[in-house]
């Protein structure tokens, strides 16, 4: 669960991404595993659900680093973040989400997928945007959505 103000917005690196709200300092706690809030789904199960849900959490879910037989679906923006190889948080502990560096209101959060899925294999993005599409105007829109 994000543990600070967020919104989803066109991304620069795929599709859509989730941005600060606000700014947040280096060494903030962003994210905690709450079993509350956070959906976990046995990883058995996946198989034998609709195809639609399936789909779903293939393209969501990823393993619990404290058992990988649980998968993590986010119900909040976490959902959202994209992957970086040089990313603004660290996610090497298995229940929270530290951002690494001082991230600026509107600014994209990003993360390194490896650090909490073993598994991980970068593959071409589903939902590419170029980033010169992305402009100065589109991106002030996108900043105006957020709540």
């Amino acid at each position: 669960m994000l543990l600070v103000p967020t919104y989803v917005a066109p991304s620069r690196l795929e599709g859509v991404g989730v941005f600060a709200g606000e700014a947040i300092q280096a060494g903030t706690l962003i994210w905690k595993l709450d079993p509350g809030f956070d959906r976990l789904v046995p990883k058995d199960s996946v198989l034998g659900l609709d195809p639609a849900v399936r789909a779903f959490i293939e393209r969501y879910a990823y393993p619990l680093m404290a058992d990988p037989n649980l998968l993590v679906v986010e119900l909040d923006n976490g959902r959202f973040m994209n992957h970086s190889p040089t990313p603004n948080t660290r996610f090497d502990d298995p229940d929270a989400g530290y951002a690494i560096t001082d991230i600026a209101a509107d600014e994209e959060i990003l993360c390194d997928y490896g650090e909490f899925d073993p598994g991980f294999i970068m593959l071409p993005g589903r939902n590419f945007v170029d980033s010169a599409a992305v402009d100065a105007e589109t991106i002030s829109a996108a900043a105006r959505m957020r709540p």
